[in-house]
């Protein structure tokens, strides 16, 4: 007996998938804007998040554009792929798993880490406070800050673990997820969340760092998933 292969789909590609077969069947013509995330949102019984990362999926694939402020357009011309590849974490599932795990590291960091490491993160932290613009350098300096933790921790398991995370971002999806929603002023804000975190390591204060840290990630959170 022959049997189908079966697919683990994640929500934002179920999502994707069925406004492909609506374009493709013409109820989102050529050139006409999508209905908004919000009613997307509500007619299908799913978050705003889950509906704004199929839309990244499908300007990516060249179904739609995006057009920030004007809303999202259906393509003149479409791709010949049924449907595009999609093996990226989702946006807000990644940012949820960096929540959890990098809380704990940064917790353990406050224990563990020695007084060189503690002088390097801070060093770190005041680079990217001059650093006013979200460019190659700021985020040269992020990932360092973020890596450097994991390394604090003395746990090698750990700090591959936090590095796994940070490679994540990297994906198409989270790419250009980062490009259309970050706000304009992520650097300043993400560099003032980078000091509360510092401030409770270097004072070995496991629990602040713990909350600093979460704190951070769903500062990041909210500044890619606000309403358009």
């Amino acid at each position: 007996m022959n049997l189908p292969t079966l697919k683990s789909e994640r929500l934002y590609q179920k999502i994707s998938n069925l406004l492909i077969e609506r374009i493709r069947a013409g109820q989102f013509p050529c050139g006409q804007a999508l209905p908004s995330e919000r009613d997307l949102s509500k007619q299908l019984g799913v978050s705003r998040s889950s509906v704004r990362e199929a839309l990244i999926v499908l300007e990516i694939s060249g179904w739609v554009e995006i057009r920030t402020g004007n809303g999202v357009f259906v393509n003149d011309v479409l791709p010949v792929e049924e449907s595009p590849r999609q093996d990226d974490a989702g946006v807000e599932e990644l940012l949820q798993a960096r929540e959890i795990v990098e809380g704990e590291i940064a917790a353990l960091a406050a224990q563990n880490a020695s007084a060189e490491q503690l002088a390097e993160l801070s060093q770190v932290m005041t680079s990217m406070q001059r650093e006013t613009a979200d460019n190659s350098e700021f985020h040269a300096l992020d990932k360092r800050f973020h890596l450097l933790i994991g390394e604090m921790t003395g746990n090698s398991v750990l700090s591959d673990m936090a590095e796994y995370l940070w490679n994540k971002r990297y994906s198409p999806l989270f790419v250009e997820f980062e490009a259309i929603y970050a706000g304009r002023d992520i650097s300043v804000d993400m560099a003032n969340d980078h000091e509360k975190i510092v401030a409770a390591i270097v004072s070995r204060d496991a629990k602040s760092a713990r909350k600093a840290m979460q704190s951070h990630l769903r500062h990041v959170y909210q500044s890619l998933f606000k309403p358009a």
